[in-house]
């Protein structure tokens, strides 16, 4: 065969390699549904504490939303672990998300811990950092919840569109 030949077929065979994606992990895609839904949780109740900096609100009442807070990021870090577990079964999109996720889950542990030393006298943070604490708290979750949207509603749509070209009879896309 000459060199041409074997230009030529490399060549022909390429949209085969390509087109063998890796498919989607059914648990993961479980997975980022849980973690999506406690994202949202964790969003409303920083976006809540984020708000008593306008209002006069007791310590019990701020001590038990730092604490739904504190309940909400623990639950997602043992999510995020579980979709650590399942990363290796995963498509590359769903590997991007849970590698995503950690970096948001580091920042609001530390500011979720910084509000509570400061709530049990443990730290004292003056008000102005306190503010920053519950303003970053609520930003970092309210951007984690739109990123895990956003990478959920991805993959919904990723399945509606193969469902679609399954059911039209479409060739596979080159």
């Amino acid at each position: 065969m000459n060199t041409r030949k074997i230009v030529l077929t490399l060549l022909a065979a390429t949209p085969a390699i390509f087109a063998a994606e890796v498919a989607d992990s059914a648990q993961v895609t479980k997975l980022l549904g849980e973690a999506k839904t406690q994202a949202f949780q964790l969003k409303e109740d920083a976006v809540t504490m984020e708000s008593f900096n306008r209002m006069k609100v007791s310590h019990e009442t701020q001590a038990e939303t730092i604490n739904q807070i504190k309940d909400h990021v623990n639950t997602l870090v043992r999510t995020e672990a579980k979709l650590q577990e399942a990363a290796a079964s995963a498509s590359p999109w769903q590997k991007k998300v849970v590698r995503e996720i950690v970096p948001y889950l580091d920042e609001l542990e530390g500011y979720t811990s910084a509000v509570i030393e400061t709530l049990n006298g443990e730290v004292h943070h003056n008000f102005a950092e306190y503010k920053d604490y519950l303003e970053a708290n609520a930003d970092y979750s309210t951007d984690l919840a739109a990123m895990i949207a956003d990478f959920v509603n991805y993959g919904q749509t990723k399945d509606r569109l193969e469902n679609l070209k399954t059911k039209l009879e479409l060739p596979p896309s080159q």
